[in-house]
């Protein structure tokens, strides 16, 4: 169909405003209305580059920039336009540029512009893309004859465009995938706001080369967004998506903040983009294949996913980077039936190419994923070559998430091949003992000798004992370090290796039963994380017992001892047979804390010492003496005297000195304890040091209480009271005020007389004695005696005369003398001062 064309020209020879020189349309075709003439004058206005001479030569006026612009208007029709300066030959205000032109040029520059207007929906002639029309010889640069032209046709004509570009991008290479990124971007179905993309070429044939690329690389659709306008001199202003500016203008576009591409200077450092479908654009054209992108857009995929165009520059024999070989084999794992035989095995082929040496991690996994799904249905003569790759960078890279191949992906020589390189290496590895290992290595090796077929039969023990430990101390360290829950990383890997192979399980599984009772609380917390596959017939009684912890806690709450019962019974074994089991059990109740002494002494006769012994849970039942000393209980005292009985070697240093003191007291309390109480105190709370505070203070009471009694041996207070120590005495103090005393010597007058005796008799006795005996006569017995009628008085002092001497019975009766009188003198003064 015919299309409408637009002419306008500047309107007075060499004017230029703020927006370029003022001008007027010449010439409007059919079907143009005003409303978008008043859209289509900005796009098509042309300012001269700065520095232009007032009369340039014809080859300096050639040389000037044309701007060829696509644009979509309002309405949804689109314009395609070329603005040119010419030559002003004094044609007169209102006329065209060269209409009545002289024979020589007179002076300035105007300039013509020639438009053609598509209707929404209507394409260019031969449904070529815009950028097409460049250099077409239908341009013109005068308004045709007559008032309004006839529709103009613009027929089929060359494509200058799209000659060269595959020179033009290899001489662009280090911009090209910094460029396309940015196209792809800007050609995105949203507007781009006016911040264009600006590309720098000191030519602008250069800029719609550029465009040629794009719409040779990007889908139709996209490129049919893509508006433009080769030359302007203010980008920040212009509507279009895509702007090309002169050198001379790059500062300002930076300025205005656009995204700017200065490829008429020197290629930018690193020049890269981590767009991966730009850079595997990029390779594309330089490997002068273009016609591969129309390949690539017949697979399935989003318009620009990297797979589709990384498969088919892949089986093209293009090289590509890890990034653009990742998203290839990630997209083939996705489609695997996306590719025929032969697609299949040339992207093989080239993903294992011995020559590359710049392989990631990323793309590993992707080659694994792939692996994974050609497996089964590829021949394996196909996939074994990336079975291999896979195995060695499992082996030689550390890559411990790669998904692995079965045993059956290598047929005839090449599974050989690579056993015969790897086993060393792995043998070598698995039997290191200089350095850590983590789990998920040691898992990868495992898997990796068992799919090779090496025999490791003489180093699984060593290698399942490194293995163990190091399983609970990851996990632990994880736990801790970021409050994981769940799985373990290392734990997927290991439970599909012990699902695999049946003689790991069994020696990892009783390795860490017999690393359970030296740290059941671990194994524990472990087992709750990861289910290990123990259900077997292995006895593992540690395990089993770890296992069933957490679910007694829950049901039983607190009881301990019901949960300590449940957790020996899960074992199977009874702690005669077994006495590491006592050991677990403990460690497991009571991991973080001492047994109560009803607990220890439950303990204590659920077994035999032997089996204590053997367990070493007698240190626990001595945490549980020394413990509950400080709550002052009297069993804490019987519990020591039956473990001093029953590990009478085992229990040595401060504590067996902490549980002959508790036994002492016990002593001292219900027994007849042997003579030199005082000295045995002071020598066991040297030795118990650092003795626990109520120990100590549960020893000087049950001391001083025997003291105080009337039947204690005079050697043993002789000897206290000589001892001369003043924490001691002190104690002894403090009791004799206590109100159980004082009510004692109110009303026992025996005991009064013992105590005045006492209180009296080592006068001389030491530094600390004599003052506190004189304080305890004064303000506790003088009282008591006080309070006492005058029979108990008169007993006293009987007393005192038959267990002592007649002069001890006059001591007494002088220091009463002096209480009486004493209050006989105060009643004397009160009837004074009442007269």
């Amino acid at each position: 169909m015919s299309l409408a064309q637009v002419h306008y020209t500047s309107a007075a020879p060499g004017a230029e405003g703020s927006e370029g020189p003022a001008g007027r349309f010449t010439a409007v075709g059919p079907g143009v209305s005003g409303a978008l003439l008043t859209e289509i004058e900005p796009l098509v206005r042309y300012e001269l580059p700065e520095g232009v001479a007032d009369r340039p030569s014809d080859g300096e006026l050639r040389s000037l920039p044309q701007s060829f612009t696509y644009a979509v208007l309002s309405d949804g029709s689109r314009l395609v336009s070329r603005s040119a300066p010419v030559r002003d030959t004094g044609g007169g205000s209102g006329g065209d540029a060269v209409r009545g032109a002289g024979p020589g040029p007179r002076q300035g520059i105007r300039f013509h512009a020639h438009a053609v207007h598509l209707p929404p929906g209507v394409p260019l002639p031969g449904d070529r893309p815009p950028v097409e029309a460049w250099r077409s010889p239908l341009w013109v640069s005068t308004t045709p004859a007559g008032a309004i032209p006839d529709p103009l046709t613009l027929p089929p004509g060359p494509t200058a465009v799209s000659e060269g570009l595959d020179d033009f991008a290899v001489s662009r290479g280090p911009w090209l995938a910094a460029v396309l990124a940015d196209l792809r971007r800007a050609s995105g179905p949203t507007e781009s706001g006016g911040r264009p993309v600006v590309l720098v070429e000191r030519q602008c044939a250069d800029v719609a080369r550029w465009l040629g690329i794009a719409s040779v690389t990007l889908p139709r659709e996209s490129a049919e967004r893509l508006t433009f306008t080769t030359y302007t001199r203010r980008p920040g202003s212009s509507a279009a998506r895509v702007v090309g500016v002169l050198p001379g203008d790059a500062a300002a576009a930076r300025a205005a903040g656009l995204r700017v591409h200065e490829c008429a200077e020197q290629p930018p450092p690193g020049g890269g983009t981590d767009d991966v479908w730009a850079t595997t654009a990029a390779r594309v054209w330089r490997s002068r294949s273009p016609e591969l992108f129309g390949e690539a857009r017949e697979l399935p995929g989003e318009p620009f996913a990297a797979g589709p165009l990384a498969v088919t520059a892949l089986c093209a024999g293009i090289a590509l980077g890890p990034d653009g070989r990742a998203a290839a084999a990630g997209w083939a794992a996705d489609r695997p039936y996306a590719l025929d035989a032969k697609r299949t095995g040339q992207l093989i082929e080239a993903l294992t190419s011995p020559g590359i040496d710049d392989r990631t991690g990323p793309e590993f996994d992707a080659a694994g994923r792939l692996f994974g799904a050609l497996e089964g249905r590829s021949p394996a003569s196909v996939t074994a070559p990336l079975a291999a790759m896979l195995v060695t960078e499992a082996v030689r890279g550390g890559n411990g998430s790669l998904e692995l191949p079965r045993r059956d992906a290598f047929t005839g020589p090449e599974g050989a091949a690579v056993a015969e390189r790897l086993a060393p290496e792995i043998l070598t590895e698995l039997g290191d003992t200089t350095g850590p290992r983590s789990v998920a290595r040691t898992v990868q090796l495992l898997r990796v000798a068992r799919l090779l077929g090496v025999d490791r039969t003489d180093a699984l023990p060593g290698i399942v004992d490194r293995l163990a430990p190091a399983v609970l101390a990851e996990a632990a360290a994880e736990e801790s370090r970021a409050g994981a829950e769940g799985l373990p990383d290392f734990a997927p890997a290991l439970l599909e290796l012990l699902d695999e192979q049946f003689e790991v399980r069994t020696a990892l599984l009783g390795a860490l039963d017999r690393i359970a009772p030296q740290d059941p609380g671990a194994v524990a917390r472990f087992l709750e994380r990861v289910t290990l596959p123990f259900t077997g017939t292995q006895a593992l009684p540690h395990l089993r017992m770890c296992a069933e912890v957490p679910g007694a806690m829950a049901t039983l709450g607190g009881d301990r001892a019901a949960v300590w019962h449940r957790v020996l019974r899960a074992a199977g074994l009874s702690p005669f047979a077994e006495p590491l089991v006592l050991r677990t059990a403990v460690g497991l109740v009571w991991e973080d804390r001492a047994p109560t002494v009803a607990e220890a002494r439950l303990l204590l006769e659920a077994a035999t010492s032997d089996s204590h012994r053997a367990a070493g849970t007698w240190a626990r039942l001595v945490d549980a003496a020394l413990s509950a000393s400080a709550a002052g209980t009297d069993e804490a005292a019987s519990l020591a005297h039956d473990l001093l009985r029953g590990f009478p070697t085992e229990i040595g240093g401060r504590e067996r000195a902490g549980l002959l003191l508790l036994d002492l007291v016990r002593e001292l309390r219900t027994g007849a304890p042997d003579p030199g109480w005082a000295e045995r105190v002071r020598t066991l709370c040297a030795q118990a040091e650092p003795v626990e505070p109520a120990l100590r203070e549960r020893a000087y009471a049950a001391l001083v209480e025997r003291l105080l009694a009337p039947d204690r041996p005079g050697a043993e207070l002789y000897d206290f009271v000589h001892g001369d120590d003043p924490d001691l005495i002190a104690a002894y103090d403090r009791t004799a005020r206590t109100e159980a005393v004082r009510t004692r010597l109110r009303a026992q007058p025996a005991y009064a007389a013992d105590c005045f005796s006492v209180w009296t008799a080592h006068p001389h006795a030491g530094r600390t004695w004599p003052p506190v005996a004189a304080a305890l006569l004064e303000e506790v017995l003088r009282p008591a005696v006080r309070a006492m009628p005058a029979e108990d008085v008169a007993e006293v002092e009987a007393t005192v005369g038959r267990t002592g001497s007649s002069g001890r019975a006059d001591a007494f009766r002088a220091w009463n003398r002096v209480s009486t009188l004493g209050r006989l003198g105060r009643r004397i003064a009160g009837r004074v001062r009442r007269g």
